[in-house]
């Protein structure tokens, strides 16, 4: 099955820089997608690959921020996947995508290896009564089969020696994500994503390095808007942050 014209809408990225056809209804890319790419320090001739990715929002950024990667995504959802193809061919991009469950993957990606993995993976466990009721939107949100120590041991797996692992997702899934890595990566940084200043952290950024040592650092939290409250129309992002989400300005970890 895949999406109609009618069931889509295209939606502007980096300001415009990528255009993304998404479903109306199902699940549908926001800010977290453009952060991830933006935190992925990954760099001309390298591989990347993303678990998870959609209808390939932050694979799109990346490969539009930094040139000449071999990228490639996993998608269960094989509408989703197409979209995926659409978005890259519709914006020029060379990246590949591969429609398969992280649990048993396509051949292409199980032989081989990345300099960067990264991931956003589901928020919601699979009884969570909070998951939401679409179903592209319910599969995309929930962990399902798939536990997020799944998502964490697969990404370690396909990476190289010292290659990079990174992930965005919610803060109280923190203690999870470190337990996931432990004995396994280090190197790790963590970036807390705030909307305002004063906020608790609702996101957070996670980098690893495979097989590396080095003390675990908690960096100053990016805050995302400008003042206390939203009070305008237009949207409130800090200078710093506008440039990361419409000029693929990266996010140094």
């Amino acid at each position: 099955m895949s999406f109609t014209n009618d069931q889509l809408t295209r939606d502007d990225f980096l300001d415009g820089a990528i255009k993304i056809w998404q479903p109306k209804n199902g699940y549908r890319a926001a800010t977290d997608p453009v952060f991830l790419a933006a935190a992925v320090g990954a760099k001309l001739g390298q591989s990347v690959l993303e678990l998870g990715c959609g209808a390939g929002t932050a694979l799109a950024c990346l490969c539009k921020r930094v040139e000449g990667l071999d990228a490639h995504g996993l998608e269960i959802q094989v509408d989703y996947a197409g979209l995926a193809r659409r978005n890259a061919v519709d914006n020029q991009l060379g990246y590949w995508v591969h429609d398969g469950d992280l649990l048993d993957m396509p051949e292409a990606i199980r032989t081989a290896s990345f300099d960067h993995v990264f991931t956003n993976p589901p928020f919601y466990n699979a009884s969570a009564s909070s998951a939401p009721l679409d179903a592209g939107r319910d599969t995309a949100h929930r962990i399902g089969e798939a536990q997020l120590a799944d998502w964490i041991a697969v990404g370690l797996r396909r990476l190289k020696p010292k290659g990079y692992f990174t992930i965005i997702h919610r803060t109280e899934r923190l203690a999870d994500i470190l337990a996931a890595l432990d004995g396994k990566a280090g190197d790790i940084r963590i970036l807390p994503l705030s909307s305002r200043e004063g906020r608790t952290a609702g996101r957070v950024i996670v980098r690893a390095r495979k097989g590396a040592g080095g003390a675990l650092e908690l960096l100053s939290p990016l805050i995302l808007h400008q003042g206390v409250a939203h009070s305008i129309d237009e949207d409130s992002f800090r200078p710093e942050v506008r440039k990361i989400l419409r000029n693929a300005q990266p996010i140094v970890i």
